[in-house]
């Protein structure tokens, strides 16, 4: 039986160019999920202060002493920013009773929980405090996306793996558009040469056949569930003409587009 009730109580992205300190010295009485995107900040964990780095979540439940504190000392990583929610609820209590939760991982950059978190604080922002429905969806959207991304996460901490799965995140989010190598290792912050071998050497496969890979996927679901022109099909995946999408089609696949699906 699915479990609903969400309780937003407030969810934002926050950006912290002067000291600041968040305590609850009695406990937390909501989740928080804080997702550090920029510069760094300090979190008691486990009774000790520890330095949390950009790619760094933490979850902490009610009843935990919560100390988050940003800016005491200098870092070359310029100012803090992070995104938060802050919620209650029994689909909440749901999700994270599903597995253990660790107060600190380290997950790669995903745009998909960038742009997510970014929608679910854009509705709660609206005038009438957002739409109940479309804010439950939201929330749980992000919570199975961060799920996926803890699952994601390196056992050790690979500075190389993490860059892949940046990488990795980025073809995702942008495979249906022109992809340049150039702007895959630009996003990962290293040269377009070590992107080609990084990425190849974490996932047997290069930047352009991932690619490849994904729109193929979202060609075979259009084919099989939408009305659309083969034309139209290679456009939307990002082939850019349906010639170049045939012959990627047919070499996949060993029949051409139109074979497919026309088959019975």
């Amino acid at each position: 039986m699915e479990k609903i009730g969400v309780n937003i109580q407030l969810s934002a992205y926050v950006s912290h160019d002067q000291p600041f300190r968040q305590l609850f010295r009695n406990g937390l009485e909501t989740y928080i999920i804080r997702l550090q995107v920029e510069g760094e900040s300090e979190a008691l964990i486990d009774g000790k202060m520890v330095t949390v780095l950009p790619g760094d979540m933490l979850l902490f439940p009610p009843g935990e002493i919560y100390d988050l504190r940003i800016g005491e000392k200098q870092s070359p990583l310029g100012h803090s920013g992070d995104y938060f929610v802050m919620c209650t609820g029994d689909w909440v209590d749901y999700w994270w009773n599903k597995r253990e939760r660790p107060k600190k991982i380290r997950i790669a950059d995903v745009g998909k929980i960038h742009s997510v978190w970014q929608q679910l604080i854009l509705e709660q922002r609206r005038l009438d405090g957002g739409n109940a429905e479309i804010l439950e969806a939201l929330f749980k959207a992000l919570c199975l996306l961060l799920d996926r991304a803890i699952e994601e996460a390196p056992v050790t901490s690979s500075a190389s793996l993490l860059l892949a799965l940046k990488m990795k995140g980025y073809i995702e989010e942008h495979a249906t558009s022109i992809i340049r190598l150039e702007d895959v290792a630009s996003h990962a912050g290293i040269s377009p040469t070590r992107a080609v071998h990084l990425f190849k050497a974490q996932f047997g496969y290069s930047v352009i056949q991932y690619a490849k890979q994904i729109r193929l996927a979202m060609a075979l679901s259009l084919m099989d569930n939408s009305n659309y022109t083969l034309e139209r099909i290679a456009e939307e995946c990002g082939f850019g003409s349906y010639t170049y999408f045939h012959k990627v089609f047919r070499e996949r696949y060993g029949v051409s587009p139109g074979v497919y699906r026309r088959r019975e």
